[in-house]
């Protein structure tokens, strides 16, 4: 597959890099990233080819800046990761201004569609199409002109990856099917992509961040080395090409026994405690959770702060709180474990509460700064993972709340975005500072990880705002969302396998006692089809409530073992914000699964032979070509025949 793949790239007429420094811009003056100067003066020096990697050998001879342009296609896959490092063997400094990790071409420019997810908070995963023609209008005619000065550009800013937009694109042939989807593999808002026309057909280039969208800039002195954040590019026909990247994501991810076992998570927090947790309330809970089938008890927000004390602003230290654990809260860790549960609790790492001792007695230098002076957002101090006082702080976090209190899942939240990023010296651009920061926020994880291989650790950022696969290469699950309506999660649950895998994204069910049977079949059939995240006042639902929660939690412990080999499709297409009915489809070696549910129009839809696995007690009439949902909302989980 990198043969063929290789040979799209080399024949495309673009340059394998493209990179602007100060004083050496473009030689065709655009917004692009492509068309630099140096990308147009790189010389092939040589290059190497295995099974499933090429890299190529440049050289610029007036810079003296070499580059390593590396691709890989993991196990065979359809798919071209790529990353750039550069290698200043001249004798001055080099400013760079911007680096792609990968440029590619020759793609249709006439007949193709533009891809692209919209992502805010609590509207997870909305993809959209347009015809590439709207952005990148016919130039020539009678009179030919070979290149414009714009394209469609999307960019991500701040410290959350997948805010406004997700690090993803695509582009789709409307004739031949043809779909190539990318993605860019980076934890950091300091990512861009374009997608646009030159010479005719089209071409898509991905990067970092870079000057002109995110005021970034590197000193690269002589005998030093940059290297790009790595980036994936995936072919496939029509929703394939999703499947395709599933399982490219697979192979690329830290191996753990989460990915297999897919065990059922109650958290405390969301339409239930809220971030108000005590003794008092959890027993109740934690009871309730083991009846229904739940194997891990997840203590979110507001642990750490006394009652009478605002969870927001105080974070940081992640001591239990006296006041709402009077008993300590070894008590009810304990009784998680002897309801048969794994503990887990709520943190948000890399943030320091204004009101917390600590953002007194860490250095300064600890945070993140901007022209010597510390960052706050929204009562919060953020801290700068590069500072090693930083570093031993969260160690020392978690080795206490895991190495001594025994807990078994961390939920790593992030909620303010502290801005451009961080100056540590001077000279420094923040959009700098923040990339590095953003890497030693993974070698961080990494570190957790190789001390602690059996602890499983969830990625949230005000729910999916770092939907990433810098993050879930390393991480086990990924918070999908903190929508509270249960009508509204169902296109972001059925969508959420567009950017991370059935068996790492987490999906919350949280049935409540005014539901209806179908509301309640409703919400837990949005997690059927990824990873339970169980929650609501299950205490006190009636009977029947509670019937219909522990039948779903016992349908996905008999299909969950499909779920790691799963690929997703879309019966009925990618889902819109106010479609009336979705469909979500899993393919598995064993069998095909299909989520439907229906918010509003016609009762009845077209379905393939199927057989109804939930809800057993259903209004749901199915026949061999038609499935009828009689109220809305509700929804129903079959397997094709």
């Amino acid at each position: 597959m990198i043969d063929a793949l290789r040979l799209e790239l080399l024949e495309s007429g673009l340059p394998l890099v493209e990179v602007t420094a100060t004083g050496h811009g473009h030689h065709w003056s655009s917004h692009r990233l492509i068309d630099t100067s140096i990308g147009a003066r790189m010389l092939r020096r040589r290059q190497h080819v295995t099974d499933d990697e090429l890299t190529v050998e440049l050289h610029d001879p007036e810079t003296g800046l070499a580059a390593e342009v590396r691709y890989r296609s993991p196990d065979g896959l359809p798919v071209l990761r790529s990353e750039v490092l550069l290698r200043n063997e001249g004798e001055h400094p080099l400013i760079l201004e911007s680096v792609t990790s990968l440029v590619a071409g020759g793609f249709p420019a006439g007949g193709a569609d533009l891809m692209w997810a919209e992502n805010d908070w609590l509207a997870e995963y909305r993809w959209r199409r347009s015809p590439l023609r709207l952005t990148s209008p016919q130039l020539s005619d009678r009179v030919r002109y070979g290149n414009g000065k714009d394209c469609f550009t999307l960019a991500g800013q701040g410290v959350w990856s997948s805010c406004g937009h997700l690090p993803m694109g695509g582009l789709s042939d409307r004739e031949s099917g043809r779909t190539w989807l990318w993605q860019i593999e980076h934890n950091g808002g300091g990512w861009r992509w374009e997608c646009g026309e030159r010479e005719g057909t089209a071409y898509v280039a991905l990067s970092g961040p870079s000057d002109g969208r995110h005021g970034w800039r590197h000193r690269l002195n002589p005998g030093e080395t940059f290297r790009t954040v790595p980036v994936a590019l995936a072919v496939g026909e029509h929703d394939e090409a999703f499947a395709v990247l599933t399982r490219y994501r697979r192979t690329i991810r830290r191996p753990h026994h989460d990915h297999e076992r897919l065990p059922v998570i109650f958290n405390d927090y969301m339409n239930c405690l809220m971030g108000d947790p005590t003794t008092e309330k959890l027993l109740p809970l934690i009871d309730a959770a083991a009846e229904a089938g739940a194997e891990y008890f997840v203590i979110d927000a507001g642990w750490y702060a006394d009652l009478d004390a605002s969870w927001w602003d105080t974070v940081g230290a992640w001591e239990p709180s006296a006041t709402r654990f009077p008993g300590g809260i070894g008590e009810v860790l304990d009784r998680i474990r002897e309801r048969g549960m794994i503990p887990g609790l709520w943190l948000e790492p890399e943030v320091i509460g204004t009101r917390n001792p600590l953002a007194a007695s860490l250095p300064d230098e600890a945070f993140f700064r901007r022209d010597g002076i510390r960052v706050v957002e929204n009562h919060r101090h953020h801290l700068d993972l590069r500072h090693p006082a930083a570093r031993a702080h969260l160690d020392g976090v978690v080795d206490r709340l895991v190495g001594q209190w025994g807990v078994g899942y961390l939920k790593l939240d992030h909620n303010i975005d502290p801005g451009s990023g961080t100056s540590s010296h001077p000279g420094e651009a923040p959009a700098a500072g923040l990339l590095g920061h953003n890497r030693a926020h993974l070698d961080w994880l990494d570190g957790v990880l190789d001390r602690y291989p059996h602890l499983v650790i969830e990625n949230c950022a005000s729910g999916g705002m770092r939907s990433d696969y810098a993050l879930l290469s390393r991480l086990q699950l990924q918070s999908t969302s903190d929508q509270q309506n249960l009508r509204l999660y169902a296109p972001i649950a059925a969508s959420a396998p567009t950017a991370v895998p059935p068996e790492q994204g987490a999906v919350w069910a949280y049935p409540q006692p005014e539901n209806s049977p179908d509301e309640v079949a409703f919400t837990m059939v949005s997690a059927l089809l990824g990873r339970i995240h169980l929650s609501g006042p299950v205490p006190e639902l009636d009977s029947g409530a509670r019937a219909l929660v522990h039948e779903a939690v016992a349908v996905y412990k008999h299909i969950r073992a499909d779920l790691p080999r799963a690929v997703p499709s879309w019966p009925l297409g990618l889902p819109a914000w106010d479609d009336p009915w979705i469909a979500l489809s899993l393919r598995t070696p064993a069998a095909t699964y299909l989520a439907l549910w229906r918010r509003g129009g016609e009762e009845t839809i077209h379905v393939p032979r199927a057989e109804l696995l939930y809800p057993a007690d259903s209004k749901a009439r199915l026949t061999e070509h038609t499935l009828t949902l009689p109220t809305a909302p509700s929804a129903v989980l079959l397997r094709l025949r």
